[in-house]
């Protein structure tokens, strides 16, 4: 049993100082599992509403759910949006008798909703599957080849792990899109996201998209929000000042999760994934997802221009800029696109992230860090 001491933590601490707090994320990463770390499943404050016996309970929400006092689980939430302008005059209550803890998958609609009903209330956590910190660092090759989705990287095989992303995928596209509100057909979904899996780690080229699929730049970039709004595909925006030097303006893309990425390219083994072309972008992107999830930057973007200079990530907190370069290499060296960042972006420190177990120092302000001692440091 995988101990998830962080996403415990961000949960305990949300719900000391928010009245409504939303889970939100990709079935099967985990947020039902957590919840029921601060209620049973089967008290009366636990609502599943993909549970028959949850909604005949909810028939008449106010009835339901005003006398309980506590913290209150509405799992599935999505699937009764005329809860939220209730959950907004029980929040509103003084004395205060219960907290909600509200769990949903990545829905657009959700969003919108809750945001309107529930502004000034709610605060909303991202979640996403076992992190490397959760995992342990003996387990890195194991996470960045499975993934963080729980049933996929505790599988008793490779083969049954992959067997659990391809069907994962399959179920995705064809019934949790379209209950989210989706009417893209799912082939074509998946042609999409097979064209993002080969994207990854790249600067996105709607125009190559669209004539590659034969759809307009507007509905690939459509498809683009919509992947990313569902958490199965992140976009890192250009940082471009005023350098006197001509900056890439578009998104670079990434598949969020490493196992995904990995059935998408049909990869099944470390040794298929070391000997891929795509080994180098999927390490970067696997190294990418793990420091923003332990860094909580108030924001990222990635910064590069025309004549080659860039920075994989650009990280803002606390008032100081930090640059991190992700780089799968036995011992990384200074480049010059390192100390072009340092410079024309003032960092205020630059970390070069490996795959390897020994720190040291290349200059002032920039250390090689394993990746492992990162996330385990944040």
């Amino acid at each position: 049993m995988i101990e998830r001491k962080t996403d415990i933590a961000r949960i305990g601490t949300a719900l000391k100082r928010s009245r409504v707090v939303a889970l939100l994320g990709p079935r099967q990463c985990g947020k039902t599992t957590l919840a029921r770390k601060f209620v049973p499943a089967d008290s009366l404050n636990y609502f599943d509403l993909e549970d028959p016996q949850s909604l005949a309970r909810l028939a008449q929400p106010d009835l339901a759910l005003r006398p309980l006092k506590g913290l209150v689980v509405i799992d599935e939430v999505q699937r009764r949006p005329e809860i939220f302008p209730l959950l907004r005059v029980l929040a509103d209550r003084r004395p205060l008798s219960a907290r909600f803890l509200i769990l949903g998958s990545a829905s657009p609609d959700l969003l919108r909703q809750s945001s309107e009903s529930l502004a000034g209330r709610l605060e909303t956590i991202a979640m996403e599957g076992f992190r490397l910190s959760d995992a342990g660092a003996g387990a890195m090759a194991k996470h960045w080849l499975r993934g963080g989705f729980p049933l996929s990287f505790t599988a008793r095989s490779t083969a049954d792990s992959l067997a659990w992303r391809t069907q994962f995928l399959q179920t995705f596209l064809e019934r949790d899109m379209p209950q989210l509100g989706v009417s893209i057909p799912a082939a074509t979904l998946r042609r999409f996201w097979m064209m993002v899996a080969h994207y990854h780690g790249q600067i996105w080229n709607s125009a190559e998209i669209g004539r590659a699929l034969a759809i307009n730049e507007t509905t690939v970039r459509r498809y683009l929000d919509l992947m990313s709004d569902v958490f199965m595909v992140r976009q890192v925006r250009p940082w471009f000042e005023n350098l006197g030097k001509r900056q890439v303006k578009a998104p670079k893309v990434y598949v969020r999760d490493s196992g995904l990425l990995h059935a998408l390219l049909n990869i099944s083994t470390q040794r298929d994934l070391e000997g891929h072309p795509k080994v180098g972008a999927s390490w970067e992107g696997y190294a990418v997802e793990e420091i923003i999830k332990c860094f909580h930057p108030a924001e990222a973007y990635f910064w590069a221009t025309h004549n080659g200079a860039e920075l994989d990530l650009l990280l803002f907190k606390g008032g100081k800029r930090i640059g991190v370069e992700c780089k799968r290499m036995d011992a990384p060296t200074m480049t010059p696109s390192i100390r072009h960042a340092l410079t024309d972006l003032k960092l205020d420190h630059l970390h070069v992230v490996y795959p390897g177990t020994r720190r040291y120092a290349l200059a002032e302000n920039v250390d090689v860090l394993p990746l492992a001692e990162f996330v385990n440091a944040k």
